[in-house]
């Protein structure tokens, strides 16, 4: 079948996905046709997708200067005005927010049929539109109201979000969207705006696939944007609606962990149409570490920054001293914060520990920090991928965490967990690592057992082999007429099956050679139920 992978080249789960996970998605699955759709800065050339087996890759300029065109007609003006004022209505207003699809559909379809829509929403009349809903009463301004800067700050990154909607991608080709038999979103965010004009225009169905939510990630971010409040507000009124969206029309969620799945759920997604599949790694078949170090050591991982609580590992490993005065810490990890690597180092001097604990950087292979310690612990207050804490799971080596985010799901009985911001329960778990070789090497088995089989690469593959599969047999595609070539799974597998149901085309209408008893099997006249009986003349 033919699969269309979109991903946003600007977000760094895309763009590590875009390398590696969607490369062994394609290695994985090569009786599949893919083509990448990837959303690239347009200010910077795009990185190489390193991705082997691809059938084709398109790529649109979003971040960065506006495309040139030419904006639309007078009257075609007003029904662009009209369509973003719904649009814009849906972001401000609370009891407005149903308005975000329709208003999101139709500037997709006056984009497919005139291709003026970047031009529009840079113009002044979208600015005066977008100002005055702005300004409207009743409207969530943040607790301020927007300034005319604010007005074009705001209506700058708009169209920066809405550009997907103008892409040339919807044709129903064999490179359009409109050609493919389902679409994989990986990354969600703006790079499933066109798997949502896809839906819309073609009926053609998407999964999505997030290891990271987009949503988290830009509440996350706009903390420290260079904006005010109330573009801030807008913006992320503008994701979560977004989410929302892309949420309650994906046929298959498919998270990557069950933390991810709860998020997914409280923004409105379907339990029904939600499955966990974990991010495979090659990282599965790395050998184990060697012998531990003679020295009793701690090996903490991770970004130099409040999140990482880099501090309670500090005062922890204070405590652990003082049981322990040869134990010894390393820190691995760069400054996620300017200035913060010499806080760590003065909270350490202040603790009289600062002989015992050595910040070493950015590790030459991670598997050289695992392989340096004796147990390894994470102490961040927020764990919400997977990815580092199974890396250290596969080395062999006992782990210690806190018991947030992912932590309890992925080390499950493997590893040690303590609440965060607790020195006292964190050096109790260190301590009772170093002082018991026999547990630390039973757990640390354990560990790289239970990650082997959660994020090996085999059931990954197989998980959406068997969700392609599926998706197909419910939303089935057939050949178009004219001449054309056949598409691969033109009839789903049902129709070859007893039993199975009429086919029928995207509308639900049989098409025209199974209305009567045309195919290999044929239902009598009235059943409504029941196995398909084979006609008498094929009976023979």
């Amino acid at each position: 079948m033919r699969i269309a992978l979109l991903t946003e080249g600007t977000h760094s789960a895309a763009q590590r996905g875009d390398g590696g996970w969607c490369g062994r998605l394609v290695e994985g699955l090569p009786e599949h046709e893919f083509r990448l759709f990837r959303l690239v800065r347009g200010d910077r050339p795009a990185d190489p997708t390193g991705v082997r087996g691809l059938k084709g890759l398109q790529e649109l300029p979003m971040w960065g200067r506006r495309p040139a065109g030419r904006g639309p007609s007078l009257h075609r003006r007003r029904s662009y005005a009209r369509a973003y004022e719904d649009l814009v209505k849906a972001l401000v207003l609370p009891g407005e927010r149903a308005l975000f699809g329709p208003g999101l559909y139709r500037l997709a379809e006056l984009a497919a049929e005139d291709s003026a829509l970047p031009a529009f929403l840079a113009s002044g009349h979208a600015h005066r539109v977008l100002e005055r809903v702005w300004r409207s009463p009743g409207a969530d301004t943040a607790a301020g109201q927007p300034l005319v800067r604010d007005v074009l700050v705001a209506a700058d990154l708009l169209e920066q979000c809405l550009r997907p909607l103008s892409a040339p991608w919807y044709g129903t080709g064999p490179a359009g969207l409109g050609g493919a038999d389902l679409c994989h979103v990986v990354g969600g965010g703006p790079a499933a705006l066109p798997a949502l004009v896809a839906r819309r225009l073609h009926g053609v169905p998407f999964v999505v696939t997030e290891h990271g939510l987009h949503l988290r990630e830009q509440y996350r971010s706009y903390r420290t944007a260079p904006y005010r409040w109330p573009v801030r507000a807008l913006l992320l009124s503008f994701f979560r609606l977004l989410a929302e969206e892309t949420y309650r029309l994906a046929a298959v969620l498919t998270p990557g962990s069950a933390y991810d799945r709860q998020w997914q759920q409280r923004c409105g997604g379907d339990p029904e149409r939600t499955r966990v599949v974990y991010e495979g790694t090659p990282a599965v078949t790395r050998p184990a570490a060697g012998p531990e170090p003679a020295v009793p050591t701690l090996v903490w991982a991770g970004a130099l920054e409040p999140g990482r609580d880099p501090e309670l590992m500090l005062h922890a490993f204070a405590r652990v001293r003082a049981e322990r005065p040869e134990a010894e810490l390393l820190m691995y990890g760069e400054e996620g914060v300017p200035g913060y690597r010499a806080h760590c180092e003065a909270i350490a001097e202040r603790l009289g520990v600062a002989a015992a604990v050595r910040f070493a950087g950015r590790p030459k292979a991670i598997a050289d920090a695992w392989e340096a310690g004796s147990a390894v612990v994470f102490s961040a207050l927020a764990q919400r991928s997977p990815r580092l804490l199974a890396d250290a799971m596969l080395s062999g080596r006992a782990v210690v965490a806190t018991e947030v985010g992912v932590a309890r799901e992925v080390l499950g009985p493997s590893g040690l967990l303590v609440p965060p911001r607790s020195p006292q329960a964190l050096a109790a778990a260190c301590l009772a690592l170093l002082d018991d070789q026999e547990r630390r090497a039973r757990l640390g088995l354990a560990g790289r057992l239970r990650a082997q089989e959660r994020f090996a690469v085999e059931p990954v593959v197989s998980a959406f082999r068997e969700i392609y599969l599926e998706l197909v047999s419910r939303y089935p595609a057939f050949p178009a007429g004219g001449g054309e070539a056949a598409r691969p799974f033109a009839r789903p597998a049902e129709y070859w099956v007893a039993g199975a149901v009429m086919g029928t085309d995207r509308e639900g209408a049989a098409r025209p050679e199974e209305r009567g008893a045309a195919g290999p099997f044929a239902r009598r006249a009235g059943d409504r139920g029941g196995p398909v009986v084979p006609a008498m003349a094929e009976v023979g």
